[in-house]
């Protein structure tokens, strides 16, 4: 096992005990045959990775497999910026104590976002219904100890995520970055609502000059707009206003939308619309709605290419370590409230998405 320059530099002694720890975990999980087929992916200007749904069972301070396999695979690619899409730790049941709380986010910090942060990858949280969910009841939020806890953990961390904040004045809930060329609008959408509050800020960001001059912008909130999974097709597991979103993607020219929730990858658009519907990374991936594929645990990768004006996806099933063709996905996806979600090719025209839009694919259902 072999440190290059950039992982040794700024480490501290629990940095090189933690990274040296997590790299054992992952010993023998990536093989060669896996190592030169994942170095040999193009990396554009910048690269972004997107992660989700990384908790198991309540108030559990562990991690599957393939979360860690999912950590050193991260490590080895170093991406400019890694995206988490959500529940980090599995709150959000009642009875859970402060103690209980404070154990999974330090589980966290310990053996994900702590070996992340000492090879210099910067990361960006999206809070998920398990980590604060914002589901309101007769007097506030449902899970408000839930949403202090992770309020302290992530404000606490804030100056050391390696992100340059466009507007964090409610960090970590909704904020906005810019991070070279690449906006990112993170929005509370913990639960199936976003307040009318969030959404009035969220098109302002948009229509300020860092989202304007960005190459790239991304949105980014826990639940999807419309049902991409099997158990998950039903109201509130998704968004109450999705055309709300879809028309604040097309106004603002926002490139993607990205979302976990459902624990099933699958890029989609909706009319001009582009979504992206993350995969698990942790336990319980979920089968896609019309679909016989066997669900995986993934990771996506997001490169820019900033000269061809192109973004390209990436995702990755962390069993085997293969590439995943979305040839393989079904051509649509219909759930039972909503438009159909159509699949979309996984390179991006930034410069034009009708014309992205209209690139054909051999799909095979």
């Amino acid at each position: 096992m072999s440190l290059n320059r950039r992982d040794f530099l700024g480490l501290s002694g629990a940095g090189v005990a933690s990274l040296f720890l997590h790299r054992a975990l992952a010993a023998n999980l990536i093989s060669p045959q896996s190592q030169s087929l994942l170095s040999d992916l193009p990396r554009g200007d910048q690269r972004i990775a997107l992660i989700s749904d990384l908790n198991s069972s309540y108030g559990s301070t562990s991690y599957v497999s393939q979360v860690h396999r999912g950590l050193e695979l991260l490590i080895k690619l170093q991406p400019d910026l890694v995206l988490c899409a959500g529940d980090m730790v599995a709150g959000q049941k009642l009875g859970l104590t402060a103690n209980q709380l404070d154990a999974m986010w330090s589980a966290f910090d310990e053996q994900i976002l702590h070996p992340l942060r000492t090879v210099e990858e910067s990361f960006a949280p999206t809070m998920g219904n398990h980590d604060a969910s914002n589901s309101r009841g007769h007097s506030g939020y449902v899970f408000e100890l839930d949403r202090l806890h992770a309020q302290k953990f992530w404000r606490a961390r804030q100056g050391s995520l390696g992100l340059t904040f466009v507007d964090a004045h409610q960090f970590p809930f909704r904020y906005s970055i810019r991070h070279g060329e690449i906006f990112v609008l993170v929005v509370d959408a913990s639960s199936a609502n976003v307040s009318a509050d969030d959404w009035a800020w969220a098109e302002s960001q948009l229509d300020g000059s860092e989202a304007r001059q960005a190459k790239l912008r991304l949105m980014m909130g826990h639940l999807p707009p419309y049902a991409i999974a099997k158990g998950r097709n039903r109201a509130g597991e998704v968004l109450h206003e999705p055309k709300r979103l879809q028309q604040l993607l097309l106004r603002k020219n926002v490139h993607l939308y990205i979302s976990g929730h459902h624990h099933a990858w699958y890029p989609s658009r909706v009319g001009s619309a582009n979504l992206l519907s993350l995969g698990a990374m942790g336990s319980g991936p979920r089968q896609r709605l019309n679909d016989r594929i066997p669900p995986k645990q993934t990771v996506t990768l997001l490169d820019l290419f900033s000269q061809q004006g192109e973004l390209v996806e990436t995702t990755i099933e962390l069993d085997g370590l293969q590439v995943l063709p979305e040839q393989r996905l079904p051509s649509s996806l219909q759930p039972s409230v909503g438009p159909r979600l159509d699949l979309r090719p996984t390179r991006i025209n930034l410069s034009n998405k009708s014309n992205a839009n209209k690139t054909k694919l051999s799909v095979k259902a």
